[in-house]
């Protein structure tokens, strides 16, 4: 216990000086999509990690995130900070409407699944087709460098910001890992039938799960959305933001606490390098992240951390039952000369 804790330290320590080693534009870019990937897919992991409702349509709460904070901006010059908040209570009452809806007719698997991605479509084609979110042309956000307005002079700026809601969002999944509200997700995970004969209210604990993780994915795409100052339905509701969204957490290990974050800093990293590498070859970087989803689907399918924390729990086990051994034969020694 006492390792890893020093081992997060040096880990928090060396993304907060990073910036200040590197001078490169580039990898601080690079450093930046690492963090914000880690903020959705740890959003996303309260739910589908830890309560085993797999979701394929976050993309409905990232982009209720960006356009509710864009418009707000650019309609009624209300800080995208304030935007941010309004945005993630939207996205919490949506995804109390999408729990209804699905938890109250026990949908599961991939009907639950199913279900989510339909909802994404659906608001993917109102905004598409709606006037007031400018259709198809997207909403191009005013450059004003300002903190105020999230907006920075320099990327060290975005940089920082997102690596404070990342530390906020990685406590909040903590603290729920290491609650009642934890265990009695995980506990539905396992066996929802099982859990609910024990007296763990189903429904209620996985509406606060479903609420909780769009909130946040939405203050994910408030920050994207003022990162890359402009947005449009494709890519603020589109398939690909949804798997996107899920892939850091499967590859890191669903259900653990730091899992998203170890899967962010492989996806990121690889998809950058393939496509520099292919530049000529449309979509090589999609061909990648399906591979190495594959590879750890087969050989680590609780994911990077999980299977650390098997062999780990493994070693601990085995130490306990030496240890246990030794005792007991000293023991029977002791029996033997008395």
């Amino acid at each position: 216990m006492k390792n890893s804790k020093i081992s997060l330290v040096l880990f928090l320590a060396i993304l907060i000086a990073f910036p200040l080693v590197s001078t490169d534009q580039y990898y601080l870019h690079i450093g930046i999509l690492i963090l914000y990937s880690a903020l959705v897919s740890q959003a996303w992991n309260i739910l589908s990690g830890y309560s085993g409702q797999f979701s394929f349509g976050h993309a409905a709460f990232f982009g209720v995130g960006a356009y509710t904070s864009t418009i707000l901006l650019v309609n009624y010059n209300i800080s995208p900070w304030i935007g941010m908040l309004i945005g993630a209570m939207v996205a919490a009452v949506i995804g109390l409407f999408i729990g209804f809806l699905s938890f109250r007719y026990k949908l599961r698997g991939a009907y639950f699944a199913l279900g989510t991605l339909a909802f994404a479509e659906i608001l993917r084609i109102i905004v598409q087709n709606s006037p007031f979110f400018k259709k198809t042309l997207g909403i191009l956000i005013p450059l004003n460098p300002n903190p105020f307005l999230l907006q920075f002079s320099s990327r060290l700026g975005y940089y920082y910001t997102i690596l404070a809601l990342v530390a906020v969002v990685t406590l909040v999944v903590y603290f729920i890992s290491r609650s009642r509200l934890g265990y009695n997700l995980i506990a539905i995970r396992e066996n929802e039938d099982a859990a609910q004969s024990l007296g763990v209210n189903t429904f209620k604990n996985k509406m606060i799960a479903i609420a909780l993780s769009g909130g946040l994915t939405a203050i994910g795409g408030t920050f994207y959305a003022q990162y890359i100052l402009f947005i449009e339905p494709p890519t603020t509701f589109g398939n690909a933001v949804s798997i996107a969204i899920l892939l850091p957490a499967i590859i890191g290990g669903m259900g653990t606490v730091f899992g998203p974050i170890v899967g962010a800093f492989i996806i990121i990293p690889l998809g950058e390098f393939t496509s520099a590498l292919f530049g000529d070859f449309v979509g090589v970087h999609l061909m990648a992240y399906g591979l190495i989803l594959v590879l750890v689907i087969l050989y680590l399918p609780e994911g990077i951390v999980g299977w650390f924390q098997n062999k780990f729990d493994s070693r601990e086990k085995d130490n306990e039952k030496k240890v246990s051994k030794v005792h007991n034969d000293i023991s029977n020694v002791e029996t033997k000369k008395g």
